[in-house]
């Protein structure tokens, strides 16, 4: 009997039709991108919503702003809040919600072709990539947390590494056989490995702020 985790894998293709055809996958993965999707696109939300209301009120206090260091209104007001020239959010607003739609059309059946697999896969790593800017600026540069953003940079690196695993298992990337068993085996690691380095990394830069 499959695990609860086994959900999350996708089923390998059948035959060389299948690029031909287009890639579908399980149920368990499209389910991840409607999920994660729907956590960035609720922070992306709040955090838009956060910011017309400093741009009206300079004195407004975000509900996400708990002390010197979690504090939300720091992040918003910072330079990089807006690194395109508009607020990061509205960004989000849009790839989340592209997430998602993918994912329901998943759980509908639909299946992409190899070419729009690639674009998913580079607009992840573009989404983990500017993540990791942002953690940087947030804990050496603006020296505050958001709470929001937390939450969405957790739900990029769970979307970018499923994407990943699901891209590599079925052949859209090329990879050894060796590193599609390691992937389907311990697909859950990366994730829990990237996420768990933040985590260590916050910890650390704030220690005497936690236990004080």
């Amino acid at each position: 009997m499959a695990s609860a985790v086994d959900e999350v894998r996708t089923e390998r293709p059948a035959a060389p039709s299948g690029e031909r055809q287009g890639v579908g996958a399980g149920r368990g993965f499209a389910l991840l991108l409607v999920v994660t999707g729907f956590a960035g696109l609720l922070a992306s939300w709040v955090i838009t919503l956060d910011k017309f209301h400093l741009l009206e009120d300079p004195n407004f206090t975000p509900a996400c702003s708990l002390n010197p260091v979690i504090s939300c209104g720091s992040i918003m007001e910072s330079d990089q809040a807006s690194a395109f020239g508009f607020p990061n959010p509205m960004l989000g607003l849009v790839a989340y919600g592209s997430v998602i739609t993918i994912g329901a059309g998943l759980l509908s059946g639909a299946r992409y072709r190899r070419w729009f697999w690639l674009g998913l896969q580079g607009g992840t790593l573009f989404g983990v990539g500017f993540c990791t800017w942002l953690q940087y600026q947030s804990l050496y540069e603006i020296n505050a947390l958001c709470l929001w953003c937390c939450l969405a940079w957790v739900a990029t690196i769970v979307m970018f590494w499923y994407t990943t695993v699901h891209n590599v298992r079925q052949g859209v990337l090329r990879a050894p056989s060796g590193v599609r068993s390691a992937l389907d085996e311990f697909h859950w690691l990366l994730p829990a490995v990237h996420v768990g380095i933040i985590g260590m990394l916050i910890l650390t830069r704030w220690w005497d702020f936690w236990t004080s």
